[in-house]
């Protein structure tokens, strides 16, 4: 059973970083793709990045590339997302999914099963 926690969001300006974390409190984590999705308010959940079970392919949606970084350590059951040069439009509140999805089928909300309750970023211009 998973169970998803994310953490690390706050209220940074434009230009810093933050790093984010998943831990899934369960003991199957290894085998999911995990992803991670944004909504700002007003708007629907939108694909930010995902990674695959072992950690070796990644994917970004174009508006982070370059400045984004998705990781995993499988040991401690947690996903990164690691957010650089943090613009005012990257301001949502950031969640973290798991699921059996491969390639494409990684960058849709119907790709997961789980989701956490999410974390604010807020980046002030």
């Amino acid at each position: 059973q998973v169970h998803l926690a994310e953490s690390g969001g706050g209220l940074v300006q434009a230009g810093d970083s933050l790093r984010l974390s998943c831990v899934d409190s369960g003991n199957t984590f290894s085998i999911y793709s995990m992803g991670w999705f944004r909504q700002a308010p007003g708007k629907e959940r939108e694909f930010v990045a995902t990674i695959s079970w072992n950690g070796e392919d990644t994917d970004y949606t174009n508006s982070v590339k370059g400045r984004f970084i998705i990781s995993r350590d499988n040991a401690k059951n947690t996903v990164y997302l690691q957010m650089n040069s943090l613009k005012p439009e990257d301001t949502a509140v950031y969640y973290c999914g798991a699921g059996y999805c491969q390639g494409s089928g990684c960058h849709v909300v119907q790709g997961y099963g789980v989701w956490g309750q999410g974390t604010q970023v807020t980046v002030s211009a």
